[in-house]
C-alpha cells in the first residue's frame, strides 16, 4: 500500500537524481530513503529509478507517476492548511469592517453571535464611516465588511447588497411629523447631522443632496456632530431635527429622545447596505462566518434585499 512517506522520498529522489541528496534534504538516513523507494516499487510492481554512477535516473514510469504523486501531496498539504486555518479560527482574532450606524444597532448582537459559536476567539469590529472601511478593504487591512454603498467605487470590489434601511426625519416637535417630509419642507428644516468628518461622502447626506436637487436647494445644517447619538440627544432637547436610518431611530429614540418621533421622507429614501470584499478574493472561514452572521443581523432590522 502506498504511503505519503514513500511519495515524499520518491519526489525528492526524482528532483535531485540522487538518493544521498534526497536523504539530506529530507533529514533521513540514505538507507531509509532507499528502503522507501524499494517498497514503493514493490507496491507498484515497476522500476522507478535506474542506478547510473553515484546517482539515479528516473524511468519513463517514474516520469508518468511524478505528477500524480505531486497532486496527492499537494492535496494533503491543502487539507493540513484547511485544518490549521480552522484551528487558528477557533482561537485567533476575527476582524470585520462595519460602518458606524449599522454597528450601532447590530454590532453587539453580531459579537454575541460569534462568541456563542466560537467562545475562544477575539473579535474586532472596525470602522466609523463607510468611506474609511472601504479604504481599509482596498488596502487589504480587512477581508470583508458591511458598508453603506451609495457613492463608493466598485472598482476592484465585489459588492453584494443585502438590505436597505429607510431614512427618516426625526423631530421632538409633533407638528413637524404630521405627514411625510417633502423636499421643500426638508430644505427649510433646522438640522443637526452626524458624520461631520465625512460630510462630503457620507451616504445619508448624498441621498439628501440628490433629493433636494429636485427643488434647487442644498441641505443646510444648523449643528454638525460626529456621532449619531449626540445628534439624537440634541433632537430630544428640541434644538434641531435630523435625518437618520430608521434602524438607528428605533434603537436610539427610546433611550436618548423618548419624546421624539419620526416620519418617512417623500418620496421615500433608503441607504443600501452591502457586503463588500476584494474582487476574486478567497475568503477565510472567519470572513465567511462574519458575512453570514452580519447579514442575518441586519436583515432582521432593515428590509432584506
Amino acid at each position: 500500500m502506498l504511503s505519503l512517506h514513500q511519495l515524499t522520498c520518491f519526489l525528492a529522489t526524482y528532483e535531485h537524481g540522487s538518493l544521498t541528496r534526497a536523504a539530506e534534504e529530507l533529514g533521513y538516513a540514505q538507507p531509509s530513503v532507499s528502503e522507501q523507494i524499494r517498497l514503493l516499487e514493490r507496491s507498484l510492481g515497476v522500476q522507478l529509478f535506474r542506478r547510473v554512477g553515484r546517482g539515479v535516473v528516473p524511468t519513463t514510469v517514474a516520469d508518468s507517476f511524478r505528477p500524480h504523486a505531486e497532486r496527492v501531496l499537494a492535496s494533503v498539504q491543502e487539507a493540513e492548511r484547511a485544518v490549521a486555518s480552522v484551528r487558528s479560527f477557533e482561537t485567533g482574532t476575527i476582524r470585520f469592517g462595519m460602518f458606524g450606524t449599522a454597528r450601532l444597532y447590530a454590532g453587539a448582537g453580531l459579537v454575541a453571535d460569534v462568541l456563542e459559536r466560537h467562545p475562544g476567539v477575539r473579535v474586532e469590529l472596525i470602522g466609523q464611516n463607510s468611506r474609511d472601511v472601504h479604504e481599509d478593504l482596498r488596502r487589504g487591512r480587512l477581508e470583508a465588511a458591511m458598508i453603506a454603498v451609495p457613492g463608493l467605487s466598485s472598482e476592484g470590489m465585489t459588492i453584494t447588497p443585502v438590505a436597505r434601511d429607510e431614512l427618516v426625519y426625526v423631530s421632538a416637535h409633533p407638528d413637524r411629523l404630521h405627514a411625510p417630509l417633502t423636499p421643500r419642507r426638508l430644505a427649510d428644516a433646522s438640522l443637526v447631522m452626524a458624520e461631520t468628518t465625512w460630510r462630503a461622502t457620507d451616504s445619508t447626506r448624498m441621498v439628501l443632496r440628490q433629493m433636494l436637487h429636485e427643488v434647487g436647494r442644498n441641505p443646510i445644517t444648523r449643528i454638525e456632530v460626529e456621532d449619531v447619538e449626540t445628534a439624537v440627544e440634541l433632537v430630544g432637547r428640541g434644538l434641531a431635527d435630523t435625518v437618520i436610518n430608521k434602524g438607528a431611530a428605533s434603537q436610539l429614540l427610546p433611550r436618548l429622545a423618548p419624546e421624539a418621533g419620526w416620519v418617512s421622507l417623500r418620496p421615500r429614501q433608503y441607504d443600501t447596505i452591502a457586503i463588500v470584499h476584494r474582487a476574486g478574493a478567497t475568503l477565510s472561514p472567519a470572513a465567511r462566518l462574519m458575512i453570514e452572521l452580519a447579514t442575518a443581523r441586519i436583515q432582521a432590522i432593515a428590509e432584506p434585499v
